[in-house]
């Protein structure tokens, strides 16, 4: 068998398992991820033997020199299809929509005013920004459930062309990846490399660090040198990466806020920055069980934001019951949606303005009503 029939059989072969897996997805309602990932797979070296074989089969038909041209052709075209496919550290995959972003976050984020606020100025001015001084460093607080880990991912949505699916987004949980307190040396040592490593790849890379009220005290301070104002750091500049911490570390003082506006009649949509910030910080310093106790980043003034995620209100989570119907596919029915924030425990507990847990819960809860 000739090149050519072996290069077409290929793509002919992989045309095929690429229709089972076509018709696969059409009869199942839900595919898995992998049986995704094989389908742009199998899609992605179909395209690429493609052009081989269709170069291959123009030679057959040329003197020597031009099929020496046709094959450069075709390589060339194979390597712009892989290119093209292939994730890369480009303005084709890393582009920021800043209207995308204040869109999703004031559609999206329910009951957020405030930190929806913060985080589209800091990110449109980072993002907008070619020369940085330093990376963008933000610290999420607040309690379970109000929409801290989703805010992330909306910036992600909003940079990255694959979202949190990039390979230039990296998120960390501490329980997942720093579980043994006995072995931060260790950490510490693998989690610069990791950074170190990853940015130099692509200096647009983002870092998402999860539960930081269960990481260990200290294994932060290990990347200060990072989030600098350094030009460089043996060689590497950090200057356009992100950094975003999530906490539940001083979420006591952003409610107490929230419940001293709300006994004062005020409208949670009057709280500013300047009335959690101080507060915020304190609380997130002076708690042990933070991944940012008495940590440099803090009185080095390394975080550019501490941003308060607020304790969600009945209104929000009818909101939040309205959406994850929608994203499941079921048609938003109000009356269901109002069943299921009416079950959520509240507080203060007279007058239940406040959900405990915010919307953690809610998409497992929706099954049970619908």
């Amino acid at each position: 068998m000739t090149y050519t029939e072996v290069t077409v059989a290929g793509a002919r072969e992989l045309a095929s398992l690429h229709f089972r897996f076509g018709r696969y997805v059409r009869l199942s309602s839900a595919p898995s991820v992998e049986i995704l990932r094989s389908m742009m797979k199998a899609t992605r070296v179909c395209l690429w033997l493609h052009a081989l074989s269709t170069a291959a089969v123009l030679a057959g038909a040329f003197d020597p020199i031009t099929t020496t041209v046709v094959f450069g052709v075709g390589a060339a075209l194979s390597r712009t299809i892989y290119t093209y496919l292939r994730e890369s550290c480009n303005p084709n995959w890393i582009a920021f929509n800043a209207t995308g972003l204040e869109e999703d976050l004031r559609t999206r984020l329910f009951g957020q005013h405030l930190a929806s606020h913060i985080i589209v100025k800091a990110v449109s001015g980072f993002m907008n920004n070619a020369n940085p001084s330093k990376p963008l460093v933000l610290s999420l607080h607040g309690w379970t459930g109000t929409g801290k880990n989703f805010a992330s991912a909306l910036i992600s949505e909003n940079i990255y062309k694959e979202g949190m699916d990039s390979q230039f987004v990296h998120v960390f949980t501490a329980e997942l990846h720093f579980p043994h307190a006995g072995q931060m040396d260790t950490y510490k040592t693998q989690l610069q490399q990791w950074i170190k490593g990853n940015v130099s790849s692509c200096a647009r890379s983002m870092f998402i660090f999860d539960e930081m009220d269960k990481m260990h005290p200290g294994l932060i301070d290990s990347i200060k040198p990072y989030l600098e104002y350094y030009d460089k750091v043996d060689g590497v500049s950090y200057r356009k990466a992100i950094f975003i911490f999530l906490s539940n570390a001083g979420g006591e003082s952003i409610v107490q806020t929230t419940l001293d506006f709300w006994k004062a009649g005020r409208s949670r949509e009057d709280i500013e920055l300047k009335d959690v910030e101080t507060s915020l910080a304190l609380s997130v310093f002076n708690n042990k069980r933070s991944g940012l106790w008495h940590t440099s980043l803090i009185d080095k003034n390394l975080v550019d934001f501490f941003v308060p995620f607020l304790p969600l209100e009945y209104e929000h989570v009818v909101q939040c019951a309205m959406a994850a119907m929608s994203a499941q596919g079921l048609e938003a029915d109000a009356a269901v949606a109002d069943k299921v924030a009416a079950d959520l425990v509240y507080f203060p507990k007279a007058e239940r303005v406040f959900s405990a847990k915010g919307c953690k819960t809610i998409d497992s809860k929706l099954q049970y009503y619908v």
